[in-house]
């Protein structure tokens, strides 16, 4: 027996697209789990050097 060519578009289309789905949510997973790819610099602990705020004023007092 010989399909059309529609019917075998259609079976086609079923059989790949739980593929694509597979491969995103496992892209995903990769992505999520897989090694840090962020290329920031390696500076450590900073010093804090702002000021710490008096705790008998709040921010609504008059300076």
């Amino acid at each position: 027996m010989s399909t059309d060519k529609p019917s075998q578009t259609i079976i086609q289309a079923i059989a790949t697209i739980p593929q694509r789905i597979i491969r995103y949510i496992s892209g995903a997973v990769a992505r999520i789990f897989g090694p840090t790819d962020d290329e920031y610099p390696k500076t450590g602990v900073q010093p804090f050097e702002g000021d710490i705020p008096d705790p008998k004023k709040t921010k609504y007092d008059e300076p």
